[in-house]
């Protein structure tokens, strides 16, 4: 098994729950927002990028793999509007360049990290793998892409596959050996923690008019663990069902920005100095999933339900 960004933030958290359970994780990574550090002890280590066709094919051959789970994808949405083509060339050419070498050698399986950012504007909550697929901006773009290119080979070359369009990942191991380690971080949850501990002046609340239960949007936050789960729960899928398969990874209950903040100053027994921010251009009032779908198929259940435990 091959971990492609095994060294990055939901990657490494999926290295460590492979590891724990049994399988043979293999890393590579290029280590542009990875950190070898995250990587579990003893998990084989391969520096470099999921486009350099010689390594990926020494990789399956010398570690005979035989599954691929792709972490590897750039995740800005403000970045991939500013400079779309970074995304396009890492985020669809190298993962089709790492789709020959996965084709070429007959490895049959492949997990992707895709996103819910492929729906764009949603027409209807809690939000199912039936709406429309519109992205609103290249990163979204991109992962639908490769969703597609899934799905042709898998009626072509037969080639199995499991894509995932998780919400907000959250949280951390829960032995604290590994969490989130953004360089610039943008997720709410620890920015909300950093401002609460002094690591930084205040958090910025982006908008505060939205028509939401109090005029913040609201998010579906999902454990890291739990979507780590779900794609090691597609590894037993593959024994039983061809082709490519699609599902939502969400807990199903959405969150505010205002609630956050309380979760957080209950956690920690700090207060979260805020200021209110003009709205960011593209954030949707609401973002919460329906994952009924992994929870019938894979027999997925979150084991983190609320915030506070996240």
């Amino acid at each position: 098994m091959v971990v492609v960004g095994g060294a990055g933030y939901v990657g490494s958290h999926c290295v460590r729950q492979l590891a724990l359970r049994g399988h043979a994780p293999v890393v590579l990574d290029n280590l542009v927002f990875g950190h070898r550090a995250a990587v579990a002890g003893g998990v084989p280590f391969y520096p470099g990028d999921m486009g350099d066709l010689q390594l990926v094919e020494r990789i399956i051959s010398e570690e005979e793999i035989e599954a691929v789970m792709h972490f590897a994808s750039f995740a800005y949405v403000g970045e991939s509007v500013e400079d779309p083509m970074k995304y396009y060339f890492n985020n669809v050419a190298n993962t089709l360049r790492l789709l020959k070498v996965v084709d070429d050698c007959g490895v049959g399986r492949f997990v992707f990290s895709s996103t819910c950012a492929t729906y764009g504007i949603p027409t209807s909550f809690p939000m199912t793998e039936e709406l429309p697929q519109q992205p609103i901006n290249p990163y979204g773009q991109t992962k639908l892409d490769i969703e597609n290119a899934l799905r042709y080979l898998a009626a072509s070359r037969g080639l199995k596959s499991a894509s995932f369009r998780y919400f907000n990942a959250s949280g951390a191991a829960p032995d604290g050996s590994i969490g989130e380690d953004h360089d610039p971080e943008t997720h709410l949850i620890p920015l909300a923690i950093q401002a609460a501990t002094g690591q930084r002046e205040v958090l910025e609340i982006y908008g505060e008019d939205y028509e939401t239960r109090d005029g913040t949007c609201l998010r579906d936050f999902i454990h890291v663990d739990d979507i780590a789960d779900a794609h090691l729960r597609a590894l037993e899928l593959f024994e039983r069902e061809e082709g490519a398969h699609f599902f939502n990874l969400g807990i199903g209950q959405p969150h505010s920005v205002r609630e956050v903040i309380k979760a957080v100053e209950n956690v920690t027994g700090l207060s979260v100095p805020v200021k209110s921010a003009e709205r960011r251009a593209g954030d949707p009032p609401e973002l919460w999933a329906d994952a009924s779908l992994a929870r019938q198929v894979l027999g997925w259940e979150p084991g983190f339900e609320t915030l506070e435990p996240i």
